[in-house]
């Protein structure tokens, strides 16, 4: 079997000083050096990397960062260190810590009929942002498509987040979770909760796949696990994962009940009882009554239109009619009104918190 190594390779301009760094300070451990007269070559190993060091080789200092679970301890808690023969090293944090932005309260309309343009992005997906300026960088909310279906480029991975959803709104996507048992197929009309660092993969998408995807905070990291086999076993559906459960919410097992917002009803997905409130997730359509105006409490307030029409109605603001494809976010304590919807409106709502106030009129 063919043996293949890979080295990283940085220019030293003192060998001999390098040596006791990259071993004493750094922790890593020599491999080979020569020519054994006078060296100029070193090569170290340590904390998954090999290193190559090269007093002949005729370029910039080198740069290396390394991540540690024990700052303080690690050279002698040093954070920003040269070596003496050039090399740069910074020493971070192997876990940042999780990290939520204030939110910057605006209101937001997206419309598709804008033409907002689709960007390719993670495994071939094509993404269309829906909300543009993040609110401080607070949540991102992504309208994804795959136009073409079947097997899906994707390796299992898990994000850190403080909150994710992924809601199937056109076709089906087959997807499988860490500890949830054997793959589903997630229908339109049914979403998920990912909870934080959960493992996951997508593995195979109908022909014109869509779906709405919402991720607190609005940067957050992706990570490939290169060792976990998915489906692991057994299951386990009541683990927590950072206080928060798996969730696979199906519409056709759902009750309807009145709305907080009158003249509308919904279908609780659960996920407010399954995230400890961090998040509410609602489907919403036409009940009874007249529409009213309201205004809400809650830090983060994202609507999406998945079906039927309606007219957006905002306190000093110009009526917006909106249609399936649109998204709206209406900042705390604004008053609006979801006036003339259609007899088939259908709404995406998501809140965070997922206990807030809603008073009613004007």
């Amino acid at each position: 079997m063919t043996e293949i190594r890979a080295e990283v390779c940085l220019p030293t301009h003192d060998l001999r000083g390098d040596i006791g760094f990259f071993n004493k300070v750094l922790g890593m451990r020599m491999d080979m050096i020569y020519p054994a007269d006078d060296p100029a070559v070193a090569v170290f190993s340590g904390h998954g990397l090999s290193v190559r060091l090269d007093a002949g080789l005729d370029t910039g200092a080198g740069q290396l960062l390394i991540r540690t679970d024990d700052v303080a301890d690690f050279a002698d808690g040093e954070r920003v260190l040269t070596s003496p023969g050039g090399t740069q090293v910074a020493i971070e944090a192997l876990h940042e810590p999780f990290v939520m932005p204030e939110t910057i309260h605006s209101f937001v309309v997206r419309r598709l009929a804008d033409q907002a343009p689709w960007v390719i992005g993670r495994a071939g997906m094509h993404y269309r942002d829906l909300i543009p300026d993040r609110l401080g960088g607070s949540i991102i909310a992504s309208h994804i498509r795959i136009p073409d279906g079947g097997p899906v480029p994707d390796m299992v991975h898990y994000h850190t987040v403080g909150f994710q959803l992924i809601f199937c709104y056109r076709g089906w996507v087959d997807l499988v979770y860490e500890d949830q048992g054997e793959p589903f197929r997630l229908y339109a009309g049914n979403c998920v909760i990912q909870p934080p660092q959960i493992r996951h993969r997508v593995l195979y998408a109908s022909d014109n796949i869509e779906v709405i995807e919402i991720g607190v905070p609005a940067e957050h990291v992706t990570t490939i696990d290169h060792d976990m086999q998915l489906p692991n076993g057994p299951a386990n559906p009541m683990r927590e994962f950072s206080g928060q459960r798996f969730v696979h919410h199906k519409a056709d097992e759902a009750t309807w009940k009145p709305f907080r917002v009158p003249g509308l009803q919904s279908r609780d997905t659960t996920i407010a009882e399954h995230t400890k409130d961090v998040a509410g997730v609602h489907v919403i359509r036409v009940g009874e009554g007249a529409q009213d105006w309201t205004k809400h409490t809650t830090d983060i307030l994202f609507t999406f239109v998945m079906e039927g029409t309606m007219t957006l109605e905002g306190e000093g603001r110009d009526p917006y009619p909106l249609e399936a494809g649109d998204a709206f976010v209406i900042p705390p304590d604004m008053k609006t009104r979801y006036a003339n919807p259609s007899a088939d409106l259908e709404l995406l709502e998501v809140s965070l918190p997922a206990a807030f106030d809603t008073i009613v009129g004007k």
